[in-house]
């Protein structure tokens, strides 16, 4: 086998994307017959498109699977496992089936249907990955990568990201964000994002996808398993690839796997059973509930490291929903290197982090005669103890998007664990006073 060889993973759900992705990346690899590309392809199963897009079908030798074809591309070999996107079961059982092709090529790519590469982005991932050897015997590269908007004048974001800890979820899920960076080689980091991976090739056999999980979770529980299986992620210091994030225009699958398809029988559950499910595999993993984590079987964690180590590394403590200060405060650490030497006084660290989204109708500014000089905005606990206030100007209604409503970030830490349940929000004039009360549930 050639030792550059590079298994490319895809999960493709109804994308028109799809194919523009699948020829810039061939046309810019520097050698596109090194590549198989496995492409899940939930959709119609209409391959008039790719006909017409100049691929090459080939016969497949197994020709009792009529779900699967064959194409070629610039010496570029393409597989398509075809499956109605009512088949579908999420983007982790996509990848998961697509793995099913891996043939122990070297390198291993994972992206989402909806990129575009830089030139000789083949050669240039496996140069970076390969000078990281000296530094971790299992290097992955991964990050959110730079954006761009399709059309003829194809519109591409210049910098690089790394991954951050955004919030955790009503189910206790840490979830990643992204910070820019510069910076004159790859930054260690703890998060690896499922749109973009790049690694040695046995990962596939190491850490295969979950096809239990659903959507929302997939990072964490890839990012903590990969890294108890021994691997180390590393952010690019330059673009490798770009994204279309939004999709705004493009199908999704909880727009068709409803509830109103489930009762006509167009799937056995809807999106959000098998969302809810998920989400119990994952902090199973995490050991946030009481589960037991060998009922995950092959798709658990690794035995070089643990889960507490992890947590070392990136500073979270998952039992507590808590981070380091340094993960919340505008230092947006996620690599902690320095090794726990004291357990107790590193729990003693810790602080409790809250983010919630809020959307506030304008009217709520609008007050009685005039508009109020500010809304001021309030988070109580269960006992209703003040846990957090803000004052919000008039100026924060011109980011409305809509000329209805304002979406408001509230994120705040606590010493110890504490329960928000009240959100209050009432406007204020210097000549007026206070107005009516509004209230949400956390």
């Amino acid at each position: 086998m050639n030792r550059s060889a590079i298994f490319v993973s895809i999960a493709s759900y109804r994308d028109p994307e799809l194919i523009p992705t699948l020829k810039d990346m061939i046309a810019t690899a520097a050698h596109p017959k090194n590549l198989h590309i496995v492409v899940c392809w939930q959709d119609d199963g209409d391959l008039t498109p790719f006909h017409v897009a100049g691929f090459y079908k080939q016969e497949h030798p197994q020709a009792a699977e009529q779900d699967i074809a064959e194409f070629k591309l610039r010496g570029a070999r393409i597989t398509l496992l075809c499956r109605h996107y009512y088949q579908s079961k999420g983007a982790c059982w996509a990848r998961h089936l697509a793995e099913t092709r891996f043939g122990d090529e070297d390198y291993f790519l994972q992206i989402d249907s909806h990129c575009r590469f830089i030139p000789q982005w083949d050669v240039k991932m496996i140069t970076l990955l390969s000078s990281l050897l000296s530094q971790s015997p299992r290097p992955l590269l991964s990050a959110y990568p730079p954006g761009y908007q399709p059309g003829e004048d194809e519109q591409r974001q210049n910098f690089v990201n790394r991954m951050i800890f955004r919030e955790f979820t009503r189910e206790g899920i840490p979830m990643a964000g992204s910070k820019n960076f510069r910076a004159t080689q790859p930054q260690r980091g703890s998060y690896l994002a499922g749109g973009f991976i790049f690694t040695l090739g046995r990962f596939v056999r190491d850490v295969p996808n979950d096809p239990h999980i659903f959507f929302a979770g997939e990072e964490i529980a890839m990012s903590v398993r990969a890294f108890t299986h021994g691997y180390d992620v590393y952010h690019p210091h330059q673009p490798l690839l770009w994204h279309y994030y939004q999709r705004a225009d493009s199908p999704k699958i909880w727009q068709d796997h409803d509830n109103s398809a489930r009762d006509r029988g167009a799937i056995s559950e809807s999106w959000w059973q098998r969302d809810q499910r998920s989400k119990r595999r994952i902090t199973t993993l995490l050991g946030i509930n009481q589960d037991n984590p060998e009922a995950l079987g092959p798709y658990g964690c690794g035995t070089l490291r643990t889960v507490r180590e992890f947590e070392y590394q990136c500073g979270l403590l998952f039992s507590q929903q808590a981070v380091q200060p340094a993960v919340a405060d505008e230092r947006k650490q996620a690599f902690f290197p320095e090794k726990v030497t004291s357990e107790q006084q590193w729990l003693d660290s810790f602080a409790a982090h809250y983010d919630r989204q809020i959307t506030l109708p304008l009217a709520l500014w609008q007050g009685m005669d005039s508009p109020y000089d500010h809304l001021h905005l309030t988070v109580y606990d269960t006992d209703n103890h003040l846990l957090y206030r803000d004052h919000l100007c008039a100026g924060v209604s011109a980011r409305s998007t809509d000329g209805v409503s304002v979406c408001v970030v509230i994120s705040f830490s606590t010493p110890t664990p504490c329960f928000p349940a009240t959100i209050r929000v009432c406007g204020w004039h210097k000549n007026q006073g206070w107005g009516p009360l509004t209230e949400y549930p956390w």
